[in-house]
């Protein structure tokens, strides 16, 4: 997946400390089963009507932070040290999950979680409980997935991995949240699937005006269409800036775009590396 011409002028753009911030974590701190800490201090913006991107590998904390701010970590008995949340500016403190999804939040979790019993149609009813005024437009979804309508009176769990996880987006946008947290929506997808996902992503944000803030491994399909971008390794934010910025660092480049690794398409993380304790501008 590559940048477009259109991509490169949307991507110079920064997150001004004068933006207004759908999404701000300061300083988070998550443990799991009380012993188990994977959030060291993480703290990040997201500003109204931009999409930032959360890169890192696998256990770096880029689900769990997610989850800490839908409300979901009681119920993998996680829960928040210290640390403040706000989303449109308003501290959600320990705010179930049901609740923040009225307030306009949407977590499209990891392996889509539809209800594969249910049709098409009736994942979409479902979605629209979250509604907090207003009637559901399913015509709105529909037009940006039109297999689902083609599909929408089939079984959600008979349908393709990409269908499935067009549904769970399709899902999260009949409540028209304002903000949409979004989990690896790549995961396991053909790469010609992936970029039509991506490039829907991207139109809804940009005529929605919906502010996404969008976990990814796919480094190269998340910085396509983000504005922003956060690397976690170990719960940590160990690099941000503009994605122009990003995808020129060399250090991006080798750890997360393979390049210059020796192996085509070979990701390597930060912490496999004998100096990266010796790197000490990434741990500022």
């Amino acid at each position: 997946m590559t940048l477009s011409s259109s991509h490169a002028v949307k991507n110079t753009a920064s997150l001004s400390r004068g933006a207004e911030d759908t999404l701000s974590v300061e300083n988070l701190e998550v443990v799991y089963n009380h012993t188990i800490q994977v959030l060291k201090g993480l703290s990040l913006r997201v500003p109204q009507g931009q999409i930032v991107a959360l890169l890192g590998s696998n256990g770096a904390g880029k689900s769990t932070t997610l989850k800490a701010i839908s409300g979901l970590l009681p119920l993998e008995r996680g829960h928040i040290e210290t640390g403040r949340i706000q989303i449109m500016g308003k501290d959600i403190g320990n705010s179930p999950p049901h609740v923040l999804a009225r307030r306009g939040l949407a977590h499209v979790r990891e392996g889509r979680c539809i209800f594969a019993d249910l049709t098409v149609e009736e994942n979409l009813i479902a979605g629209s409980y979250a509604l907090a005024s207003g009637k559901p437009d399913y015509e709105m979804v529909y037009a940006y997935f039109p297999r689902l309508k083609e599909r929408r009176k089939q079984r959600a769990g008979f349908l393709s991995g990409g269908e499935q996880q067009m549904l769970a987006i399709g899902r999260a946008l009949v409540a028209r949240p304002k903000l949409i947290l979004l989990d690896e929506p790549s995961l396991g997808l053909a790469p010609r699937v992936v970029a039509e996902i991506f490039g829907i992503i991207e139109r809804v944000n940009r005529e929605q005006g919906t502010t996404i803030l969008l976990v990814e491994q796919n480094a190269v399909a998340a910085l396509g269409i983000a504005n922003y971008g956060y690397i976690l390794e170990e719960g940590r934010v160990m690099l941000d800036g503009t994605v122009d910025a990003l995808l020129s660092s060399p250090d991006v480049q080798r750890f997360y775009l393979g390049h210059g690794t020796g192996d085509a398409g070979t990701m390597q993380s930060f912490r496999t590396l004998k100096h990266y304790k010796r790197r000490k501008r990434w741990l500022s």
